[in-house]
């Protein structure tokens, strides 16, 4: 009819409903002319949260200098940056809102405790008996109570979205109206937007197709909100939002660590010619990156289609020239990697906006291999190097080290936020979620500097 925009014409906007617009708590605009998704996005930017993952470990400890690695290595916070970039185009591209996925990337690490999955190996260990700890999961918990926003009072809360510990996850604190509890919603986010930083939509041990999986995304705390985000959303799927952040996680992060590798001169290419060390290439890939069961010969092809583009980087000796090249390569690929799944996606669903449950992304087997060859080559030349397992190891004892101290001390040695929170929190476990809340927060120097205050080692 007239009037009425073709589906490829739409804002991205129009296809979202208002359920997808609304939060938790309801809030008047502050300045006219935003959208709900570019509100989100400023409070992602703005929040400490975000600024933390600068001192996060990404491959590098955040700091450490030495004659083989940048003073300035990539932080989680420069890979969610990178990540945001790739997911705001390849989400415009595909339809969706820009902004929307963009805060969803910028929000997807930022859960991840000091010293990387290292770190959320020990935390899971101590957690144990209160839930467990997953690096999305404490995403969720951060973006919905953590981060200070937005306080709501309590007498307000639906009983409905009170979850058993939840004053483990709340700060009381008397208003000005003659006592009333508050109670915080963290960063206040719309539906669409927790939706889309939900990269596995389902709680411990109830991963639909691998009941065994240590991946989740929300506590047995934090179900009532994330009942709330998911709601109308089928059982157990991603919306296709949060696709596109993942796999624009998996591009940034296997593009940018063979980068590099490169630049610190772990990774020689011409190593990636040799028979021997391809087959310890794909011992790393197969099972970690890729299926059980995938034939090397699978894996070999992808790295082969990769080697032979005019732009792949045969050398590295980091002289102007060489760094340019190496940019450019990792420029392609990225490109390479996103237009696949760009296209593949419209041969399936065709020209028109995609979004939220209308979709899912489709990425060609081929581009999933090549992404997975990345990765393990990384693995390989750097996280497996033996300077890398020796200081993997001292990390492992700061944290549990750090995490026995502050349950023998606590409240002693918790920030302000969290001791409160654990002076009203009403069990062991609730309490025990508070020191790990507390730990999960720290950055990689304040997590060995907390360690040392409370222990007197270093």
């Amino acid at each position: 009819m007239e009037g009425i925009p073709a589906p490829h014409d739409r804002s991205p906007d129009s296809v979202y409903q208002p359920a997808d617009h609304e939060r938790y708590s309801a809030e008047p605009d502050k300045r006219p002319g935003r959208t709900a998704f570019q509100r989100d996005r400023a409070r992602v930017l703005h929040s400490s949260a975000l600024r933390r993952l600068a001192g996060k470990t990404q491959v590098v400890t955040p700091g450490s200098q030495s004659q083989e690695w940048d003073a300035s290595p990539r932080t989680r916070l420069t890979h969610s940056l990178e990540c945001a970039q790739v997911g705001r185009e390849l989400g415009a591209a595909l339809g969706c809102d820009p902004d929307l996925v963009e805060t969803a990337c910028l929000s997807h690490d930022m859960g991840h405790p000091p010293f990387g999955h290292n770190g959320e190996q020990v935390l899971n260990d101590f957690a144990k008996d209160c839930g467990g700890f997953e690096g999305n999961a404490q995403s969720l918990r951060l973006l919905t109570r953590i981060e200070p926003k937005r306080f709501v009072r309590a007498d307000s809360v639906s009983a409905a979205l009170t979850a058993p510990h939840a004053e483990a996850a709340v700060e009381a604190e008397a208003d000005t109206d003659g006592g009333a509890r508050l109670i915080s919603v963290g960063l206040n986010l719309t539906r669409a937007v927790l939706d889309a930083a939900t990269k596995y939509p389902w709680p411990q041990g109830a991963h639909p197709t691998d009941p065994g999986s240590v991946k989740f995304g929300v506590y047995e705390d934090d179900l009532p909100v994330f009942a709330w985000a998911r709601r109308g959303a089928p059982p157990n799927r991603t919306c296709f939002e949060a696709q596109v952040m993942d796999w624009s996680d998996d591009v940034a992060y296997s593009v940018h660590d063979f980068e590099d590798g490169l630049h610190a001169g772990h990774v020689d290419p011409r190593t990636l010619l040799s028979e021997s060390e391809r087959a310890e290439i794909w011992a790393v890939a197969i099972g970690r990156y890729v299926p059980h069961g995938t034939d090397p010969a699978q894996l070999a092809d992808a790295l082969d289609r990769l080697m032979v583009q005019e732009w792949w980087p045969h050398g590295y000796d980091g002289t102007a020239v060489a760094q340019a090249r190496l940019k450019d390569a990792t420029s392609q690929l990225i490109g390479r990697f996103c237009l696949a799944a760009e296209s593949a996606t419209r041969a399936e669903y065709g020209t028109g906006p995609l979004s939220r449950y209308g979709a899912s992304l489709v990425v060609p087997r081929e581009a999933r291999d090549e992404c997975a060859v990345l990765k393990a080559v990384a693995h390989r030349y750097v996280m497996q190097r033996a300077d890398q397992e020796s200081l993997r190891a001292d990390q492992r004892i700061v944290l549990s080290e750090l995490a026995r101290t502050l349950t023998a001390r606590a409240p002693d040695g918790l920030d302000p936020q969290f001791r409160a929170l654990f002076d009203t929190a009403p069990d062991d476990r609730a309490r025990k979620r508070v020191i790990v809340d507390q730990i999960a927060s720290l950055t990689d120097a304040a997590a060995r500097s907390l360690h040392t205050a409370l222990t007197g080692r270093t």
